[in-house]
């Protein structure tokens, strides 16, 4: 069967929804980079556990929901996407709009994440 992005990130946004931060994990290849305004650039699978882990633990109750996932390259796709969440230090709710573009080496590991936010959160 064919690699097909928009399967992958749909798999990748499921374990970051439930949580799951193993599986999370396994999707970053070694290399990983991930690039956004809210966590800055990232470099390395490990650098970007510690900060998925530090955004849940501030964000636990997070729902997203991804409004449009789509194929960009034969090894990357698109998701459109709305996150809400209340800070568990303060109460302060979170909105976010926003999309991000993934890319994907040939054992279908996330190599790129590039999060784009619609406005300043």
């Amino acid at each position: 069967m064919a690699f097909d992005p928009v399967e992958e990130i749909k798999r990748f946004h499921g374990a970051i929804n439930a949580l799951d931060f193993d599986t999370i994990e396994n999707c970053f290849a070694e290399d990983a980079t991930y690039v956004s305004n809210g966590v800055g650039s990232l470099s390395g699978r490990a650098d970007i556990m510690v900060a998925f882990r530090k955004y849940f633990d501030d964000y636990p109750d997070q729902t997203a929901i991804d409004t449009l996932v789509e194929k960009v390259s034969p090894n990357a796709g698109r998701a459109v996407w709305s996150v809400r969440a209340t800070h568990s230090k303060t109460g302060k709710p979170l909105v976010r709009e926003g999309e991000e573009t993934i890319t994907f080496n040939e054992d279908g590991r996330v190599t790129h994440v590039e999060v784009t936010d619609y406005q300043a959160f």
